[in-house]
């Protein structure tokens, strides 16, 4: 069913969970392409940092989830697993990295951009520290990125964290600041979605687009025997069962205020 929009001024956002390998990357290109003709939504913002067989992206496979209609694609910690994205990422604006990386490292960790309408909108990309690999302080990085001028009247956070207390303190952190704050990482969708009490839309973690008979998106088997034996094995993507999870977000474009939050979690025939 078509999402009718109510008011001019609201702008439907969908964000999607962690992209895993080739079953992910199969349902955003059809659900993007289905959502942007039946006019479900105005923009497509998705975490790719899984997209190449689990580990990183390509630009072929990044330009292939543009090319499906993807405005924004974020990443993670495992941005640089793919040897290309060391070139690629200072070349594409609309694929972008933690913006607390280290400050020479290639690419960017926000990007602004012309919505529908003419409207302007920022995403950032942040890293957690609690439990991940060493980075310098989000909350310092996205303090320094919303004192820049030029900032989209939306302003979409990707918090890539491990923690969920981490998460609930960006959310928070940011209260009234942005638009939306949404956790990617943990593949695990919660189901604390909320508009909070300043008018930006929270949730701990989109969730995963992928195989979900898996662990976390890997072969169930491997993984399983991997914690028993406690031997390494290479760990292969898994293939069935595969749902794009996520949120669809609906903002006042006049005010930068998130109205609305609602989980998504649509199954891929």
């Amino acid at each position: 069913m078509v999402l009718e929009r109510w008011d001019a001024r609201i702008m439907k956002i969908l964000m999607i969970g962690d992209i895993v390998g080739s079953p992910g990357r199969r349902a955003v290109v059809r659900l993007v392409t289905q959502w942007k003709a039946q006019g479900k939504a105005d923009l497509f913002i998705a975490n790719g940092e899984n997209a190449a067989g689990g580990k990183g992206i390509t630009r072929t496979l990044a330009q292939e989830l543009l090319q499906s209609g993807v405005d924004v694609i974020t990443l993670g910690d495992h941005t640089w697993d793919q040897k290309d994205s060391r070139t690629f990422l200072d070349q594409e604006e609309r694929v972008i990295r933690p913006a607390n990386f280290a400050p020479d490292a290639p690419g960017r960790g926000i990007v602004t951009f012309e919505g529908p309408g003419g409207i302007s909108v920022s995403v950032i990309n942040v890293q957690g520290r609690v439990f991940m690999k060493p980075v310098d302080c989000p909350f310092r990085a996205v303090d320094a990125i919303l004192k820049q001028p030029g900032l989209g009247k939306i302003v979409l956070v990707d918090c890539h964290a491990e923690a969920t207390s981490e998460m609930n303190v960006m959310g928070r952190y940011l209260n009234g600041r942005v638009s939306a704050v949404v956790g990617t990482h943990t593949h695990v969708q919660t189901s604390d979605d909320a508009i909070l009490s300043m008018g930006t839309a929270y949730i701990t973690d989109l969730g995963m687009t992928g195989p979900k008979d898996s662990i976390i998106g890997m072969e169930v088997d491997t993984v399983m025997r991997v914690m028993v034996s406690g031997l390494p094995e290479r760990f292969e993507v898994a293939k069935d069962d595969v749902k794009l999870e996520g949120v669809l977000i609906e903002v006042d474009d006049s005010t930068g205020k998130a109205v609305r939050i609602k989980r998504i979690r649509e199954e891929i025939n």
